[in-house]
C-alpha cells in the first residue's frame, strides 16, 4: 500500500507502530478461548485499535493542547491493553513469551507517545 503522506498522522512513526501493534494484539488474542470472544478479546482489541485512532484523530485537531489530549487518551488505551494482557496471563490464556512481546511493544509505543507529547508541549 503506497501512501502519499496526505494526512498528518501518516508521517508519525508512533501511528505506524500503533498499526503494527494492532496486528500483534489480534494475532495473540486469536488464541484465546472462544468463550472470551465478546469479553476480554473484544475489550483488548478495541483498546489496541483506539491507540491508532486517537493518534490519527488528535493530529487533525486545531491546537497542540487538543492533540496532546488525544495522545494521552492513546496512552490510556496502551495501559488498558497491557492490563488486559496481565489478566490473560493470569487466566493462562497466553504464555510468558506472548505477554513479553505485547508488553515490549506497548512500552515502545508509550515512550514514543511521551516523546511526541513533550515535543508539542514546547
Amino acid at each position: 500500500m503506497k501512501n502519499k503522506g496526505y494526512f498528518r498522522f501518516e508521517k508519525l512513526e508512533v501511528w505506524k507502530d500503533a498499526r503494527e501493534f494492532v496486528l500483534l494484539v489480534y494475532k495473540v488474542t486469536s488464541g484465546f478461548p472462544s468463550t472470551e470472544r465478546f469479553g476480554l478479546v473484544d475489550q483488548i482489541r478495541r483498546a489496541a485499535v483506539s491507540i491508532a485512532l486517537n493518534i490519527a484523530e488528535g493530529s487533525t485537531k486545531g491546537s497542540d493542547a487538543d492533540f496532546r489530549r488525544f495522545l494521552k487518551m492513546a496512552q490510556g488505551s496502551v495501559n488498558e491493553v497491557v492490563t488486559g494482557f496481565y489478566l490473560a496471563i493470569d487466566l493462562k490464556f497466553i504464555n510468558q513469551d506472548q505477554f513479553d512481546k505485547v508488553y515490549d511493544s506497548a512500552l515502545k509505543i508509550n515512550a514514543k507517545l511521551n516523546a511526541l507529547i513533550k515535543s508539542i508541549s514546547r
